[in-house]
């Protein structure tokens, strides 16, 4: 078989687009070659998202929009072929087989390492196939990865797959199996590499990236593995995606304020404030255990900018449990912050749990704390203004009247999820270039701010 041109098309999370990433330089190792369009492919790759509702119908629409593009080719008499892989492919081989005749082969999520042989075995036979197989005892290593070029100057580093925590609502462990920690060289020697390639920013990921580890011997190494990662030279921001709250340790709290590579900036997934509501989905947190571990990070790491996502309108919230997190977000003022209503996902506990809560009342509450947040992070931004930050420069977006002006982000900011500072400078600055840049005027959200006359690549000092 001779060289293939293939596109893959990511969908969902920041561990998705690693794990395309591998897959991509997995198939240019056997003489593939990866393309940035799907006309131009022979095989088109859909690495899907299953985690939720929204996720799953988006993922869909994209299986769907490159089948189209495999019947118009048909019509000019060309042969394109169709491979959904991911966490969808996973969850719903035997559904997808039979909905989705267009689509040539369904791979899960603990086979992207096969997907070189799934595509030889279907141009010998050409027969439909669809696969799973039972995680790995081990975190899986295959590559050499081969990496998006929007923003080369940023990369996530998986250092786990899978997840032990058991939270009712989630199908991610049954989806991707039990935490599996990455061996500590492998993730040096990847992050060496990324580096050498001209990566400044390394955002760690995981399911739980504060689970690190405890797989090996019972305890937990992630600030071990953040001081080593400090000492590579070239990486200037290293961020953390996610931590959870009951494992945030003394430690690694002390690593985040000790060492200035690290954006002082940490996400947690609380979910919820109310501990009847956290209780029923199985987290290990609590209303008192939350409030004191965010304390004792903002007293330990003056400045740092929380993130938190949350859930409203699990199976029996009622309005007490509503209004204990509508306070909650109101007292905590949290830096940046996400509102999901629930999804009810078949297969999760959550799911069989009564009473459900309507549609209507799960979004209207989620709008009240987004309107809420919207006010605190006003707040929070125009608290900045006159103050001077480092920026991280993404993208030039317009020159008038010899005024350059940018998109990026500070430390407080991680890609394509939270705010953006809008840059003005009477000179050019290169996207990838590090910024100091004096904040003028603050929005809901975004900041804008003037770069001055010198770069930097410090942290805003307190």
């Amino acid at each position: 078989m001779n060289g293939m041109k293939i596109f893959i098309s990511t969908m969902g999370c920041p561990k998705n687009v690693v794990d395309s990433e591998n897959l991509a330089g997995l198939l240019a190792s056997e003489g593939h070659s990866i393309v940035a369009a799907p006309d131009e492919a022979d095989w088109m790759i859909v690495n899907t998202c299953g985690f939720i509702g929204d996720a799953k119908e988006e993922s869909i629409a994209r299986i769907f929009e490159l089948a189209a593009v495999k019947a118009e080719a048909a019509k000019r008499g060309e042969e394109k072929k169709l491979l959904v892989s991911g966490c969808l492919s996973e969850r719903y081989t035997k559904e997808l087989y039979r909905e989705m005749p267009e689509v040539d082969v369904f791979a899960g999520v603990n086979d992207y390492d096969r997907i070189p042989e799934l595509i030889r075995g279907f141009e010998a036979d050409r027969e439909r196939i669809a696969v799973t197989c039972v995680p790995a005892k081990a975190y899986p290593e295959f590559g050499p990865r081969l990496r998006a070029k929007e923003a080369p100057w940023t990369a996530y580093l998986k250092i786990a797959e899978g997840c032990d925590n058991v939270c009712t609502y989630c199908i991610i462990p049954k989806i991707r199996g039990f935490y599996r920690s990455r061996k500590p060289e492998a993730i040096l020697k990847e992050a060496r590499k990324l580096a050498e390639e001209g990566v400044k920013e390394l955002v760690l990921v995981a399911q739980d990236v504060t689970a690190y580890g405890f797989d090996f011997d019972g305890k937990y190494h992630l600030a071990e593995l953040l001081r080593e990662l400090c000492r590579i030279d070239g990486i200037v921001w290293i961020r953390l995606l996610y931590c959870y709250e009951d494992r945030i340790t003394d430690e690694l709290i002390e690593t985040i304020r000790e060492e200035p590579k690290i954006c002082k900036y940490i996400d947690i997934p609380l979910q919820h404030a109310s501990t009847k509501i956290l209780r029923a989905m199985k987290r290990r947190s609590t209303f008192t255990s939350t409030e004191r571990t965010l304390r004792k990070i903002r007293r330990r790491i003056p400045g740092i900018v929380v993130r938190t996502t949350l859930i409203t309108g699990f199976p029996g919230e009622k309005k007490e449990d509503f209004k204990i997190l509508y306070d909650f977000v109101r007292s905590e003022r949290f830096g940046r912050l996400g509102v999901f209503p629930y999804s009810k996902e078949e297969g999760t506990e959550a799911a069989k749990m009564k009473p459900q809560i309507r549609k209507d009342v799960k979004e209207r509450r989620r709008d009240r704390i987004m309107e809420l947040q919207r006010g605190i992070s006003l707040d929070n931004n125009l608290s900045l203004v006159n103050q001077d930050l480092t920026v991280l420069i993404e993208e030039e977006d317009g020159f008038e009247n010899g005024v350059y002006t940018y998109l990026g982000r500070s430390e407080y900011d991680a890609p394509e999820i939270d705010n953006s500072v809008i840059v003005t400078s009477d000179r050019q600055l290169a996207p990838g270039s590090f910024a100091a840049v004096r904040i003028v005027d603050a929005y809901d959200y975004d900041l804008l701010g003037t770069a001055l006359p010198d770069a930097g690549t410090g942290h805003l000092s307190e």
